[in-house]
């Protein structure tokens, strides 16, 4: 048997565990949920042929349009979230003391459960919570703010949030990818008179877009699929403010019971993810930033 064939054979060996649990947690899920699109399906009723009427309900579902322009506005918090951890990230590559003190307590959000961090927020932002007491005793406001009961910054109250947790794992992804800069190049660029913000963004930030690509797609799949922040802290409101499409389809199947209509719900967001999906893959594409000997 050759080197190569016994090398893919035992990676594949290596990868079989992840692949087994791939296959029974999401593939197999996805492949059966597929025919329940053209069926009335519920646990409570008869299971009847319907066709394409749940996606014609769909169309004219007023909420569901509420939730697809939610889950999109979402979106908007990614290249933020991009920007923030890539100066995190060239703040914590210093070599200073304690400096792995710092890049570790800013990835702590990133292993906390985020069903936790939500809880901890709803705290913290509740009427009587120490955001509105801090505000009311420096002067700030007169009585306490509703930040997720007000239909003008609930949503941007559940983008903050996930800013906050995924800040610390983007900006380890980018800490690894200014480490792997050869420091020849910064110094030849330093040598010809080159200032810190040149380098940064004339050497630095181009030699990044590999990392900048794979950070934002899995971003934009992240954000598409929001749901824990909102199942903790609004159930989709006040007047379906924050409303997404995730937390629409769970509540159609298993509040309403109406597998169906959830099924082709889930198949409209996994249709938005792939459109978001290929726009930012070709846009890495175009700009040079899927190989890092293209970034350089």
């Amino acid at each position: 048997m050759k080197l190569r064939t016994r090398t893919t054979i035992l990676a594949y060996l290596f990868m079989a565990p992840a692949l087994v649990m791939l296959v029974l947690f999401v593939f197999l899920p996805i492949a059966g949920s597929i025919p329940l699109v053209f069926y009335d399906y519920s646990m409570i009723g008869d299971v009847e042929f319907i066709g394409l009427d749940n996606f014609r309900r769909a169309l004219s579902d007023g909420t569901f349009h509420i939730a697809i322009v939610n889950t999109i506005t979402f979106v908007a918090v990614v290249p933020v979230i991009q920007l923030c951890s890539i100066a995190l990230a060239s703040l914590v590559n210093q070599k200073l003391k304690g400096i792995v003190f710092f890049r570790t307590l800013f990835y702590v959000p990133v292993i906390t459960s985020m069903v936790a961090v939500s809880i901890i927020w709803s705290f913290l932002f509740d009427s009587h919570g120490i955001i509105n007491t801090w505000l009311m005793e420096w002067g700030l406001a007169n009585q306490p703010l509703g930040f997720v009961n007000s239909s003008k910054t609930a949503m941007i109250c559940i983008m903050f949030i996930t800013l906050w947790q995924g800040l610390g794992y983007y900006m380890m992804l980018y800490l690894a990818g200014l480490q792997s800069i050869p420091a020849e190049i910064e110094e030849a660029a330093r040598t010809d008179g080159a200032n810190a913000l040149q380098v940064f963004f004339r050497i630095k930030v181009p030699m990044l877009k590999p990392y900048i690509w794979f950070c934002s797609l899995n971003s934009v799949i992240s954000a598409v699929a929001i749901f824990d922040p909102i199942f903790v802290m609004t159930q989709g409101g006040p007047n379906n403010s924050t409303m997404v499409i995730n937390y629409y389809s769970y509540i159609r199947a298993f509040k309403d019971f109406e597998f169906g209509y959830s099924a082709t719900l889930g198949l409209v967001q996994a249709v938005i993810t792939g459109l978001l999906s290929v726009v930012v893959f070709v846009y890495g594409k175009r700009n040079g930033g899927m190989t890092y000997d293209n970034a350089r």
